[in-house]
């Protein structure tokens, strides 16, 4: 039985061979240079980072070790590299948060119209169309109209000490949120458009009132879509330059600073930089996507067992 079944899928695999024309061949070889196009300088960037303590910014190799990455996180080069690390993550996670919590608010209010829904949307969304650049000269110029305002007319106490209210957390915090929100906004539509209302009503039937259908039943279904808002949230926010370029202060973060050293650092170091946080938002994929998974088995199992029941 088994070599008959051996020859059936032989027979499969060679009839599916000759039905391919040249075209799909030519298609196939296109879709590899353009994935090789699209991740190689991530790879050559990701093997140079690993270079000997003689190690150029080209090939050939001059040894293999970590040397860089010990240089990187020992500090004392032109910038302060572990602060700015320190603060993209803290501004990624909130930004995280932020847009969660935003997003499912948002989406649960867009169920149903309202006065203004239709431009609070288009409001909302706009910011994907506006350049990035242009959003953060807009947002820097706001501060700093607050920053005379306070310093004019605030209290002398508190205006002779202060020096500007643009920092990571205020200015760079709207910013990021300005491109973080409508991709979230946008996946709750497709996630509550698909949702089965009779779950809340068999709910309501229960007993249940609107805070318990959202804790019980809402929140379990969509939770693994959640978890993917978060992943947007926080890579687009960890990523992000253009719209930090003018509103982040005194401090940096990282992408920025990783920009500035590319016209100075002349070593490795900044592969061994860029390494890091492609590490970074690798991980936090890795972790999403782990999470989608056990979230999709749990319900899985619970549909298996009320099934059953």
């Amino acid at each position: 039985m088994s070599l008959a079944f051996a020859r059936r899928r032989l027979d499969g695999k060679n009839k599916m061979n000759e039905g391919r024309s040249p075209a799909f061949y030519a298609l196939t070889a296109f879709f590899a240079l353009f994935v090789l196009f699209l991740y190689g300088p991530t790879i050559i960037i990701f093997i140079l980072s690993f270079q000997g303590p003689t190690g150029g910014l080209t090939f050939p190799l001059n040894g293999l070790s970590i040397h860089w990455f010990e240089k990187l996180w020992a500090g004392g080069g032109l910038v302060d590299i572990g602060g700015a690390f320190r603060r993209s993550l803290e501004l990624g996670f909130v930004i995280t948060v932020l847009t969660v919590v935003l997003s499912l608010l948002a989406g649960l209010a867009f169920r149903k119209r309202f006065l203004g829904s239709d431009l609070l949307f288009y409001v909302t969304v706009a910011s994907l169309i506006v350049p990035s650049i242009v959003t953060s000269l807009g947002i820097a110029l706001e501060f700093r109209l607050l920053d005379e305002l306070i310093k004019n007319y605030g209290p002398a106490w508190f205006a002779d000490d202060f020096k500007t209210s643009m920092g990571n957390f205020t200015s760079g915090l709207g910013a990021h949120l300005t491109w973080t929100l409508p991709f979230g906004l946008l996946v709750m539509f497709a996630i509550f458009n698909r949702f089965d209302g009779r779950f809340e009503e068999a709910a309501r039937d229960l007993g249940a009132t609107p805070w318990q259908s959202l804790r019980y039943v809402i929140l379990p279904i969509i939770l693994p879509s959640l978890v993917g808002v978060g992943l947007f949230g926080f890579t687009l926010s960890w990523d992000e330059i253009a719209r930090s370029s003018q509103v982040m202060g005194e401090h940096n973060t990282l992408p920025m600073e990783l920009q500035g050293l590319t016209t100075s650092v002349t070593t490795p170091e900044i592969y061994a930089l860029g390494t890091a946080t492609t590490g970074v938002s690798f991980a936090v994929i890795a972790m999403a996507l782990f999470s989608i998974g056990l979230l999709r088995a749990r319900q899985a199992r619970y549909g298996s067992d009320a099934g059953k029941a």
